[in-house]
């Protein structure tokens, strides 16, 4: 995103959004408060701040200064008006499902959100008497039906893990707005550089702070922005459930993200070259990447996205998870491994990623085949990426 009349670039606020406040005796970089409680001198005016009727911190599980900074850094990056936070991309879904939701409601999702985000449609909120139907990811005609029928959710997820299909969500929160629904997005794949689900229309964009945002692998941590009243619900519910971000983790995430627009700016180049290399290879049978015209929803990804991302999947010829086994460990610049948008690339199947938590026939039921390869680009040469993928699929052509 650019720089408009009203607010800088998104490179600069990546930097500098959400700080200031936070900065102590002269330092240029927000502290690691370890503090649990915190002290008041005036009783009137701790009950006050534990009332939220003035600002400040009473207890580490409710907020923390250092968590503050990077939930405001994320807020202003997604320019919504207000934010919370949970120890995981995981603990911010469930918090927010669950603090939305009420027995007797009703979900429409889609078929392709994260693994662990399918377990809490077809495993948890069943149990609570939740109501939730799947449609096909990219039959938006369906999804607008079911949610005519009657929605309390609508839960997008764009572009999807692991195989990259888009929704519009333009047209999708149309339909749930229609309908009185709360309109989620998972933005985890995109970022705010490359999406900003809230200016399409959505009510609620959340990720997992863990992949793109802190971008380093080194910290867990889940974020959520929207309206004031919505993310009032859904950090009372985490703050009594207890999901607390931990101060140290959102340090890391806060200094990781100051590099957020320069690394997606060299993930979205190197993503679409690969994407373009593979597609053209001999061994690959069909690559997913926004980017490609090839790809389903390459028209509707140019119209909401300002980047495709840095994450892709394909499948080689030789189509069962043994090529799987054979295939990955051949690669020197990947890390095999259970994580996404960090500065190493990282490659790996959903039986092992993404959707680990599911069943092949779980998985084969969301669209996934076993033989599918996840690829997260990390910002290394381009040259040595295609090099080493080249290498490693030689005995597959």
């Amino acid at each position: 995103m650019s720089k408009t009349a009203d607010q800088p670039a998104t490179s600069t606020q990546c930097i500098w959004a959400g700080e200031e406040s936070s900065l102590l005796q002269g330092a240029t970089q927000v502290p690691v408060v370890h503090s649990v409680g915190y002290g008041y001198k005036d009783v009137d005016e701790w009950q006050a701040v534990a009332l939220g009727k003035k600002p400040g911190h009473i207890y580490g599980r409710n907020t923390n200064p250092t968590v503050h900074a990077f939930e405001q850094k994320v807020r202003q990056l997604e320019n919504a008006e207000a934010v919370t936070s949970a120890a995981t991309g995981m603990g911010v879904i469930s918090s927010t499902l669950f603090a939305l939701l009420s027995p007797g409601q009703r979900v429409v999702s889609v078929k392709d959100t994260y693994g662990g985000t399918n377990v809490l449609f077809t495993e948890f909120l069943p149990k609570f008497k939740i109501d939730v139907t799947l449609c096909e990811t990219t039959d938006h005609q369906q999804i607008e039906s079911e949610v005519a029928r009657g929605c309390d959710v609508l839960y997008l997820e764009s572009p999807t893990n692991p195989t990259t299909k888009v929704v519009d969500i333009a047209r999708l929160a149309a339909a749930g707005k229609k309908a009185g629904a709360t309109v989620i997005v998972d933005n985890t794949f995109a970022t705010p550089v490359n999406q900003q689900p809230l200016h399409l229309g959505a009510d609620l964009v959340l990720h997992s702070a863990t992949k793109f945002l802190g971008g380093h692998a080194d910290a867990l941590g889940g974020v959520v922005c929207g309206e004031k009243q919505l993310i009032q619900s859904v950090y009372h519910y985490r703050e009594i459930n207890g999901a607390t971000l931990d101060p140290m983790a959102a340090y890391l995430l806060l200094r990781g993200m100051k590099t957020l627009s320069l690394r997606i700016r060299q993930q979205n180049s190197n993503a679409m070259a690969v994407a373009q290399f593979l597609e053209n290879h001999p061994a690959i049978a069909q690559v997913f990447y926004p980017g490609l015209e090839s790809h389903s929803g390459h028209q509707i990804a140019r119209q909401q996205m300002h980047g495709f991302g840095g994450m892709l999947s394909f499948m080689l010829k030789r189509d069962h998870f043994d090529t799987v086994r054979e295939f990955v460990p051949r690669l020197k610049f990947a890390h095999a491994a259970a994580n996404l948008g960090a500065v190493e690339t990282t490659i790996g199947p959903p039986a092992t990623t993404s959707h680990v938590e599911c069943t092949a026939e779980e998985r084969a039921a969301m669209g996934i085949p076993e033989s599918l390869i996840r690829y997260s680009a990390g910002i290394e040469e381009i040259d040595d990426l295609i090099g080493d993928l080249d290498q490693a699929l030689q005995p597959f052509v």
